[in-house]
């Protein structure tokens, strides 16, 4: 899955880091930092690089370059900014603040709605192929750039000095988006989010009077950009600038050395795959696992639970699918590591008749399993790229996809669980690719209070998406619509979302669905901006009005100036 290298660029950057950066040292090969020559003084500091390069609708490879990951959004900008620099940015947005350009910025592809692909786009700044990663001594912490993409991530990181972030699990996520939108991944309940290891951020802004600055935010107390630093922890994407770098260490790490500075993850973890036949499954049986499962994370929702080693989620596939599905990874180095999972797997089949059963069909973005029925012990890394990588539905260049979310405080009201049985049962459909996934949460992300990063559903216990995903044009409107009455019944009782209350939570910015904007669809009180941020909202405007008062950067969805 790695990207496009001219000239080696990402190896040297990985290697010596010095490059683009300012101050930054040659590593040692044992992770340490040494002293280096001055910059630009020997050839091992030059780096070539192919950027800035203007595409236009001229150039053959335009049709690949103005689509995003979903086949529903494709746009016709005026070009695309190619880049591999994070010095290349700031005269990109100099020449488009001129000339009043719309400028609207790719990571990795995967936003969800067509807040970088739409109509409106006159310049996309296409970050992909700027993706280092290296150590930066003068902040002590691992810089990631932010078209850097997951798997790429873990991969170096912990080739190199046995690390990593706790981001997400599908490979070719953007870090740029994903991060600033607090990114979430199978180490959620053992590390947290990624987001509370994020040290500090590189941002392009344009001030009030259409200058460009980079501006490094860190979250150290005394820093003057400290809010800013702040928006990026959870405050979405394309809100207040270009994100550049960021800069990862975890707090409380000490020394110098790469290794410390960030979390290990498990040397080897249990692997486990099952699922659950839909002829086998009753009404009540179906209410009874999705039951299970929610009052599972809300027992163990506590960041000191022996349990928060166990990360799952369950795919509740469309009937057509022929099965439900659970899949399951516990730190094998936890205490009594195979008990947690025996007992888990026994929790979430009380009161369900139906045989547990090997994984055997695709669902969603996920492949079929077998192999797992019992538990295999993987080193990490290998668990990490299968669970990623394995299914073709990512890369299917067809796929057109809606999307959906909710927080959850609580276990499911009966109404809501057999809501999501009604819709998932229904035979006016036939899409086994459509799902709705219950995805973990809790554990140590529950130790962080909600103003302390720009993420506030610190108080749920697992996350729900909604993900309906078809191939043709022509069926927009039926999968579409599924989408909508099946997420808007579920939640009927609080006007069709999931407000905040003592059983919902809001909605995760990561998944954006610009439905919650419309009043038809968002049928309750509350805003699509309190449904993403709560109580932090107004925060994030005030960091909007100082580092983009022109309101430079925006799309559907994103902040807006105070009293907009």
């Amino acid at each position: 899955m790695a990207q496009h290298d001219p000239a080696g660029l990402l190896r040297r950057r990985f290697l010596i880091g010095a490059a683009g950066v300012g101050g930054a040292s040659v590593l040692g090969l044992q992770g340490t930092a040494h002293a280096a020559a001055p910059a630009a003084t020997t050839a091992a500091t030059t780096t070539t690089t192919v950027g800035p390069v203007s595409v236009t609708s001229a150039d053959q490879q335009y049709p690949d370059l103005v689509r995003a990951l979903n086949a529903r959004y494709v746009a016709g900008p005026e070009s695309v900014k190619v880049i591999d620099s994070p010095s290349q940015v700031a005269p990109i947005i100099t020449e488009a603040v001129k000339a009043n350009k719309r400028v609207t910025i790719r990571s990795g592809g995967h936003c969800l709605e067509d807040f970088v692909y739409n109509s409106s786009t006159q310049v996309v700044l296409d970050l992909s192929n700027m993706n280092g990663v290296y150590y930066e001594p003068a902040k002590n912490a691992i810089c990631v750039e932010a078209g850097a993409t997951l798997l790429d991530v873990y991969s170096k990181l912990y080739a190199a000095w046995g690390i990593t972030i706790p981001g997400g699990i599908c490979y070719s996520v953007g870090m740029g988006g994903h991060v600033s939108g607090g990114g979430w991944g199978m180490l959620v309940r053992r590390n947290g989010l990624v987001v509370d290891h994020l040290y500090a951020v590189e941002v392009v802004t344009v001030a009030a009077d259409g200058s460009v600055k980079t501006v490094h935010a860190t979250r150290e107390a005394t820093d003057p950009h400290r809010e800013l630093w702040w928006a990026h922890t959870g405050g979405g994407g394309g809100n207040f600038g270009v994100v550049t770098r960021y800069y990862f260490r975890s707090p409380g790490a000490t020394g110098t050395d790469p290794r410390g500075l960030l979390p290990k993850p498990p040397a080897e973890v249990l692997f486990s795959a099952v699922s659950w036949s839909w002829s086998d499954l009753t009404r009540e049986e179906f209410v009874r696992l999705v039951q299970n499962y929610s009052s599972w994370h809300v027992a163990n929702i506590g960041p000191d639970s022996p349990n928060r080693f166990v990360t799952s989620f369950m795919l509740l596939n469309h009937k057509s699918n022929g099965q439900i599905g659970l899949i399951t990874q516990v730190d094998a180095a936890a205490p009594n590591a195979q008990q947690l999972l025996d007992n888990y797997l026994a929790y979430i089949n009380q009161g369900v008749n139906a045989v547990r059963g090997a994984l055997t069909s695709p669902m969603g973005e996920v492949a079929a399993m077998p192999q797992f029925a019992a538990a295999r012990r993987l080193p990490w890394l290998q668990a990490t790229r299968f669970a990623g990588t394995t299914n073709p539905q990512l890369n299917d260049p067809t796929l057109r996809a809606e999307y959906k979310s909710a927080y959850m405080k609580a276990s499911f009201p009966a109404a809501q669980a057999e809501s999501l049985y009604k819709h998932l049962t229904r035979t006016d459909i036939d899409n086994p690719k459509i799902n709705i996934q219950l995805t973990p949460y809790g554990g140590m992300t529950n130790a962080v209070a909600e103003g302390d990063t720009a993420v506030v559903h610190r108080g749920a216990a697992f996350k729900m998406l909604w993900s309906v995903l078809w191939n043709e044009a022509s069926e927009d409107a039926k999968y579409i619509a599924w989408t909508r009455e099946s997420y808007e019944e579920t939640y009927a009782d609080t006007g069709g979302v999931p407000v905040p209350n003592a059983v919902t939570d809001g909605c995760y910015v990561n998944y954006p669905d610009a439905d919650l904007s419309d009043p038809q669809r968002n049928r309750s009180t509350v805003p699509w901006h309190q449904l993403y941020y709560k109580g932090n909202y107004p925060r994030l405007q005030e960091a909007k009005k100082k580092y983009d008062p022109r309101d430079f950067f925006r799309h559907t969805q994103s902040v807006r100036l105070p009293g907009a």
